[in-house]
């Protein structure tokens, strides 16, 4: 863990978060929340996150209850350690030449190209039979629910329903163990979650994070947005698991993407009215960049070693402190993020 920052001095500031989800990137995230952590001015009003942002706020929220901040910080590192420790002996690992020439990616691992080639012809039911999830002991493990469900921070996981195909928010009370792999449930890799008679996939199909839980629900007008999966990418994808990967990326963007444009819109009106629609238009919205993200394969988003996630967790310390330096004082008086760019071309 690389030395602590200098810490910022203002006035406290309520917040929200918005959390995304992307696998192993999720370690970015919570470099991002362990450096935020440390600002005693910072209040968490409302965390929304979607897979593996689901995972990193049920974590800190739960932490958070029975530690304050430095508990919510204990509480994430043990939760990406245990993750590694899992997936120590996994068959998803880096092959000789990527670990030679320090890439992350697992492209080389052949593995992984089996099971890739393999998740194109079967389905999880053919290859995962039982339904297993090694995440599912972790998460039973590390959070209390019921300590989760006391929490005045609000909680909102997004899951996406298979038969109607939209995203339902689960909220504090609501959230599972079976609610957290829902949101992260992939259905190439992954056994649909059955909730309540009801079958879910990846929450990242209908709200990546779902942002407008965030407007109805919290009382901060301030929230901070901590993307994974890149808006813009240069070139053209020209392989098979490059376009896929593009593919995924544009998917997982599109509704936060809509919710954004939605409040840029409203700010466009004159009068929004004094309902809903002045609430969306009243938003200020933060981003924290992650330019690592371009860097790194599809692939990458399966390895689980403790040196990537630790990597991935200094570098969205990075960002964060960039964040900082750069919108401390911008918190609670404008958005730091340009929503106007999300009308050009409409």
């Amino acid at each position: 863990m690389e030395a602590a920052q200098p810490k910022i001095t203002r006035d406290p500031i309520l917040v929200d978060l918005a959390l995304q989800g992307g696998g192993a990137h999720g370690a970015f995230s919570w470099g991002v929340l362990d450096r935020l952590l440390e600002e005693p001015w910072l209040e968490i009003d409302g965390i929304s996150g979607t897979s593996a942002g689901a995972m990193n706020a049920a974590v800190l929220v739960h932490g958070y209850q029975k530690g304050g901040p430095e508990g919510a910080r204990e509480a994430l590192e043990a939760f990406w350690r245990r993750v590694s420790d899992a997936a120590r002996f996994s068959p998803f690992q880096r092959g000789p030449i990527d670990v030679l020439l320090g890439r992350w990616t697992l492209d080389s691992s052949p593995i992984y190209v089996a099971m890739d080639l393999m998740s194109r012809l079967f389905s999880p039911y053919d290859l995962n039979p039982r339904g297993s999830n090694p995440l599912r002991d972790i998460l039973a493990d590390l959070i209390d629910f019921e300590v989760l469900a006391q929490s005045p921070i609000h909680l909102f996981v997004t899951a996406t329903n298979v038969r109607t195909g939209r995203g339902k928010v689960f909220k504090n009370s609501a959230i599972t163990p079976d609610v957290l792999l829902a949101s992260a449930c992939l259905p190439t890799m992954f056994q649909a979650v059955e909730i309540d008679g009801e079958a879910y996939w990846d929450g990242g199909y209908s709200g990546n994070p779902t942002l407008s839980t965030l407007v109805r629900e919290c009382k901060s007008h301030d929230t901070i947005l901590i993307p994974i999966n890149p808006v813009e990418r240069k070139g053209v994808p020209r392989t098979a698991a490059e376009i896929l990967n593009r593919l995924n990326e544009v998917s997982f963007n599109a509704v936060a993407l809509k919710e954004l444009r939605m409040m840029a819109l409203l700010r466009k009106v004159a009068d929004p009215g004094d309902g809903e629609g002045a609430l969306w238009a009243s938003m200020r919205i933060h981003l924290v960049r992650n330019d690592i993200m371009t860097e790194l394969g599809a692939s990458s988003k399966l390895n689980a070693e403790w040196a990537f996630f630790s990597m991935l967790r200094d570098e969205g310390r990075k960002s964060a402190q960039n964040f900082l330096e750069a919108h401390a004082l911008d918190l609670g008086r404008r958005s730091t993020f340009d929503l106007d760019v999300l009308l050009e071309g409409i």
